[in-house]
């Protein structure tokens, strides 16, 4: 697997509040930039899901796909593919969450491995603007709601 990108914001909000922005998928094209659409496909025995199929359009990153997400109370949600498109052969990645003052420190890590030859430094910046897209999004979201 290749290296991981991982970056964090703090957010005004608990980690309940965020948790439910992060599991309402139908929602992820008004806020995650790159996300242009999100459709649950199933849900656990929890209530939330648990596999998801994405269209991204992050530039040189686009692609059709189905993540599959392990939730971890409050505190995490990893996800890892499990039906991979035609570009993306390998994706990987976690919310963490943690308190810290008045708010929550968020944490977003994503691993990207593809089907098609493309230059490390590319694919890394693809993942950092997926990544800090999604968890500036993330926190608007969450504060404005």
């Amino acid at each position: 697997m290749a290296d991981r990108t991982t970056s964090s914001i703090t957010i005004g909000a608990g980690r309940s509040t965020i948790m439910t922005v992060i599991a309402d998928f139908g929602s992820y094209p008004e806020w995650a930039g790159q996300v242009k659409s999100a459709r649950l496909l199933s849900t656990g025995e929890d209530g939330r899901p648990e596999t998801v199929r994405f269209v991204l359009d992050a530039g040189v990153i686009s692609d059709e796909y189905t993540l599959g997400y392990t939730w971890h109370d409050e505190d995490s949600v990893d996800w890892s593919i499990v039906e991979a498109g035609k570009m993306v052969s390998k994706l990987t990645g976690s919310y963490r969450l943690a308190d810290v003052g008045s708010g929550t420190e968020v944490t977003y890590e994503l691993a990207v491995d593809l089907k098609v030859p493309m230059i490390g430094m590319i694919k890394r910046k693809a993942e950092k603007v997926i990544v800090d897209t999604a968890l500036k999004g993330l926190k608007k979201r969450v504060e404005t709601s």
